[in-house]
């Protein structure tokens, strides 16, 4: 991969918005907006820049995706974050709102937002760019993540094109507004903390239409950076937003690159220019690095709050038929897999809430591996000879993870299911899944917000829910009191409920094959300090924190 586009400096000096039309080809147009996001001449000076690897999204669209958060994380703020407090307890912090105040019977929320806060492009922040921000959420046609704000009273009715406002959000002034729920939600607050929920700027985001999330220039938000630059198949710049509320991040920028490349990804940290190394991106070499003797002062390992799981599609024979599925959980050994591939580093999980996220029940019962037992439900279900399967998986997962489904296959092999693995292009992948067509997948979920809620809601929580991921869950009944177990009130009846669903729905049903839980390493270059993790083990909305000691020769 070519650096030299990053450092190449102008012959002419053109404004931000002249520049970046001019990244996307000749034939662009320069758009109209006059905007600035901050004064800037030439290109900026990376050598000061934190590098780190990141997987090319298709959008930075946070609404409209369920991976790519990178952008949100960095460019955007939420009225609300989550952290763990001194205890590891789920915290939720003020934000952009500097504080609200929820009625007695826990359906209205009023929000005060902090003044004088502004966009990178200099528009002040108001309660009418929230209001927007979440009719965008339920009404745009690729919007994914609508279930963060669905709970809102007339979201149906907005979403389903009923009516054009939403009626449980009224404006009180430009820093006050108040939320109306359909019923209390107890996870309300930390909904709202999701990358998903980050505020947009409503005059240029719909000035931005299809560009926003794909045009830089368009691309704006409250947080610590501004998206700068993005060169399809190469990577991103993200500059430091010097204006922003909460002070200047303690480094000049992001360099994230778009590389897969696990031996070049390598040969550029042993050579100083990668200054964060997640050790999933590198194979088997990860062992080299977290044993290494030189590494040990500059490895850095983090708890993450998430699941290695497989899907099921019951709507597929014969994955219809809860023996097959049944069969399909007892036939791994899923601690040999874990073993096999991150060497131990982690949980085998039994259901759907890994180690760690609030709601996490320790006393579930194990998942035994049996092949016998598997081997003997297939003959009841009509299968002896077993029968042809295609798993699925994207192509932008890791290489670990890739090899955890080939040992997967190689177990099922052995109660005479033939899963042959087919490594899909990610749009193709996503839009196979999102259709409900997939049959069978390996993938991993990590935590948006410290609570159940964000689970088994998100899988199994309406039709639609599940379908979007290929599970096509048949169960009406469950997914009712899914719904309803979102407005009970106290909190052991509520967690006591979702250990109950999540029960029945994984090892009643078989619903889906919980794998893993894992501990994430990383490890940094010589002149990074600061590297911190959030509260579900990822670093990447820490950025903030982190300084750049020297520059890069």
């Amino acid at each position: 991969m070519n650096r030299i586009f990053w450092k190449r400096t102008l012959v002419c000096l053109f404004t931000i918005s002249v520049f970046t039309a001019a990244c996307y080809g000749c034939d662009s147009q320069i758009p109209e907006n006059p905007i600035l996001q901050q004064e800037t001449s030439a290109e900026p000076d990376v050598s000061h820049f934190l590098v780190a690897v990141e997987d090319e999204p298709d959008t930075v669209d946070f609404q409209c995706t369920s991976i790519h958060y990178t952008v949100a994380q960095n460019v955007f703020n939420r009225l609300v974050e989550m952290e763990n407090d001194a205890n590891g307890e789920m915290e939720v912090l003020p934000s952009l709102a500097e504080s609200w105040d929820i009625s007695e019977d826990g359906r209205d929320y009023t929000f005060h937002l902090r003044k004088n806060i502004t966009f990178s492009n200099g528009s002040p922040l108001t309660a009418s760019d929230v209001q927007y921000t979440f009719t965008r959420l339920l009404t745009h046609p690729d919007s994914c993540n609508q279930d963060i704000v669905d709970i809102i009273a007339g979201a149906s009715a907005l979403e389903n094109g009923e009516t054009d406002t939403l009626e449980g959000f009224k404006v009180i002034d430009d820093l006050n507004f108040v939320v109306t729920l359909e019923e209390p939600f107890e996870a309300f607050l930390a909904c709202l903390s999701m990358p998903a929920a980050s505020i947009l700027d409503e005059e240029t985001t719909t000035e931005a239409g299809e560009r926003f999330g794909t045009d830089p220039e368009w691309t704006i938000g409250t947080g610590s950076f501004i998206l700068w630059k993005w060169v399809p198949g190469d990577g991103m710049l993200l500059i430091a937003n010097k204006n922003c509320w909460l002070g200047e991040p303690k480094c000049e920028g992001l360099d994230l690159r778009f590389m897969t490349d696990a031996g070049y990804i390598i040969k550029l940290f042993d050579a100083g220019d990668i200054d964060v190394l997640d050790l999933d991106e590198v194979g088997n070499t990860a062992e080299y690095y977290l044993h290494g003797e030189i590494y040990k002062d500059r490895l850095f390992k983090v708890q993450r709050i998430g699941i290695t799981y497989i899907a099921l599609n019951e709507s597929i024979e014969p994955l219809n038929d809860v023996r097959v599925r049944k069969a399909m959980q007892l036939a791994l050994d899923r601690g040999a897999l874990l073993a096999a591939v991150y060497g131990d580093n982690g949980y085998v999980e039994n259901g759907i809430f890994p180690h760690g996220l609030y709601g996490y029940n320790p006393d579930l019962p194990e998942i035994p591996y049996d092949p016998e037992a598997a081997a003997k439900l297939l003959k009841e279900a009509g299968y002896e000879d077993g029968f042809d399967l295609t798993v699925s998986v994207n192509s932008a997962s890791t290489r670990w993870e890739l090899a955890v489904l080939r040992l997967a296959a190689s177990m099922w092999e052995q109660i005479g299911i033939r899963a042959g693995i087919d490594v899909m292009d990610e749009s193709e992948f996503m839009k196979l899944r999102k259709s409900g067509q997939m049959a069978c997948y390996t993938a991993q979920w990590m935590a948006d917000f410290n609570d159940p809620d964000n689970f088994i809601y998100t899988f199994y929580g309406n039709e639609s829910n599940t379908t979007f991921r290929s599970l096509c869950y048949p169960r009406e009944d469950i997914m009712e009191r899914i719904q309803k177990a979102r407005t009970i009130s106290d909190r052991n009846e509520r967690i006591h409920e979702y250990n109950e669903l999540e029960r029945i729905i994984v090892q009643e049903d078989a619903a889906w094959i919980p794998l893993f839980s894992r501990q994430r390493y990383y490890v940094t270059s010589q002149r990074l300090e600061g590297i911190q993790a959030s509260w579900n083990g990822s670093v990447k909305n820490k950025y903030r924190e982190m300084t750049i000691l020297y520059e890069n020769p």
